[in-house]
């Protein structure tokens, strides 16, 4: 049996000192959501209580989808390396943007280039430029590919939409392809769900149908987002069998809004006779406690020929 976890939606940075001058764009409306409810709902000691839970598990890959940031400002940039670097090593943990990191155009130096090592492939030796030319990234771990799709590119305001784009989805095919042909349970993930109509319009991923499109022809055997903040488990039929599509909660999260208290998921994998043994562990943050503690558990066969 091999386990990898998913984390989400941490949105860890502090805006605490940031300079008016810096929120002349769309990020004065994330400061504005940052100071009046977000600096309450996701709470530093929750990661911390994260951090700590995570220690008791040997894990093939952490994956964390996105939302690092509140308003994708520099500093926001470098706190989160610093916090990446505390969870592990570039090779042991696996990122990809959400839509708060990519708020608003940024250098990239000051921003995505910071976290290359964490995104990047492991077979990566050039120095892309850009999300597009990065993703989809690709990371083998025994009988895992983990692929990795980038939904992160700036949108106008009130609007938290995603786009992977025609240079990722052209490229997906032959990564889910080669997979196949290597006898390996294929993980993708991404920020935005890739289900049409999970999420609302000006929410959701923009070229979802194109994804899920690619998913049903080549087949995958785990989808995993995050962005809404709630837990779901979700299904697509494709040509080579079902594939759950699964959503966590935010990592930090209290949940004083409405959505789900913070939450992850631990997942084993192991070759059955007809297909995949897939187990599905949740771990739930306790408030009363201030610690995280097993939740619910799923076991998914899923058949493959």
């Amino acid at each position: 049996m091999q386990y990898f976890a998913q984390i989400s939606d941490p949105h860890l940075s502090s805006l605490q000192g940031v300079r008016a001058r810096d929120l002349l764009s769309k990020r004065a409306l994330g400061y504005l959501s940052w100071s009046r409810r977000r600096r309450f709902e996701h709470r530093p000691e929750v990661l911390a209580a994260l951090r700590r839970d995570l220690e008791q598990f040997s894990l093939a890959q952490l994956l964390v989808t996105g939302d690092l940031t509140h308003v994708g400002l520099p500093q926001e940039f470098r706190q989160a390396l610093t916090w990446l670097q505390e969870l592990g090593d570039p090779g042991d943990v696996a990122v990809i943007p959400g839509n708060h990191d990519a708020s608003v155009p940024t250098p990239w130096q000051d921003s995505f280039a910071l976290w290359r090592d964490y995104m990047a492939s492991d077979a990566a030796t050039d120095l892309p430029d850009s999300l597009s030319t990065l993703y989809p990234s690709l990371r083998e771990r025994g009988s895992i590919a983990f692929i990795g799709l980038s939904t992160a590119c700036p949108k106008p305001p009130f609007m938290a939409t995603g786009t992977v784009g025609a240079a990722q989805l052209n490229r997906l095919p032959a990564l889910l392809d080669t997979a196949c042909a290597k006898g390996q349970f294929r993980v993708v993930y991404l920020h935005h769900s890739p289900l049409p109509g999970k999420d609302k319009w000006r929410k959701r991923l923009t070229d979802a149908a194109e994804v899920q499109a690619v998913i049903t022809q080549y087949g995958a055997e785990l989808v995993l987002n995050g962005h809404g903040h709630r837990t779901h488990y979700d299904e697509i039929s494709s040509t080579h069998g079902t594939v759950p599509v699964i959503a966590v909660p935010s990592a930090s999260a209290l949940g004083l809004h409405g959505s789900n208290v913070a939450s992850y998921n631990c997942y084993g994998v192991k070759r059955g006779e007809r297909g995949w043994q897939l187990t599905i562990t949740a771990r739930d943050y306790q408030p009363n406690t201030g610690e995280f503690a097993a939740g619910a558990t799923r076991a998914v066969h899923l058949d493959r020929a």
